[in-house]
């Protein structure tokens, strides 16, 4: 993304997960790291996605570490695809090493979004999650896990109106049972062609409004 990003490995349960973590302005105490998942692997998802990477800057801009992260057959990441249960388990692996204590927030765009429900899941009892970013949910091929409701408050869900990958009518199908708002990018198709700068912007006015 930048001169500052750093190449980290760490080990995983199918072992070695290529990360790339980038860090707020030198000198500035970062408020806690934002760890993001990319979207499906055999279609081509990895964390170098312009999304993943709007998502980084965002966090970035407001002042926290951004952590992101290859899925297990992604890129240097060893092992194969696992549907999403061992997607699960790297991302909990990275938040574990990488972001063991402190606030934290846990971002993800389409398939990447219904892994990060998955560990929110996991996670959201025993550490301080202080943001949920959903972008493009992949509720329309996968059982997008619920949120907690006191995590509504501090969820931004993002998508787009034409979206012809994940339809929005499938995210308003996994939303509305939980009262959940839906922030709708009018135009917008699932990889925001054009509209990144707005997408960044949606995301950096929800985290300072936090």
């Amino acid at each position: 993304m930048n001169s500052q990003t750093e190449k980290i490995q760490i080990k995983g349960a199918a072992g070695t997960i290529d990360v790339l973590r980038d860090r707020a302005a030198q000198g500035t105490p970062a408020l806690g790291v934002a760890v993001i998942a990319h979207p499906h692997p055999l279609f081509g998802g990895t964390m170098d996605n312009k999304v993943v990477q709007t998502l980084a800057r965002a966090f970035v801009a407001c002042g926290w570490t951004a952590v992101r992260f290859n899925f297990r057959g992604v890129g240097a990441s060893e092992g194969v695809h696992d549907e999403g249960r061992g997607e699960c388990e790297d991302m909990r692996a990275v938040v574990e090493q990488l972001a063991p204590e402190g606030p934290l927030a846990i971002a993800g765009f389409s398939f990447g979004a219904f892994v990060a429900s998955c560990a929110i899941e996991k996670l959201w009892a025993v550490r301080d999650i202080r943001h949920v970013v959903l972008i493009g949910t992949a509720a329309a091929r996968f059982s997008v896990a619920t949120l907690p409701l006191e995590a509504h408050e501090r969820a931004l869900v993002v998508h787009g109106e034409h979206d012809d990958t994940v339809p929005l009518a499938a995210v308003m199908d996994w939303a509305r049972p939980q009262s959940l708002p839906v922030t709708v990018v009018p135009g917008g198709g699932h990889f925001f062609h054009g509209q990144l700068p707005l997408l960044k912007n949606l995301v950096v006015r929800h985290l300072r409004a936090g």
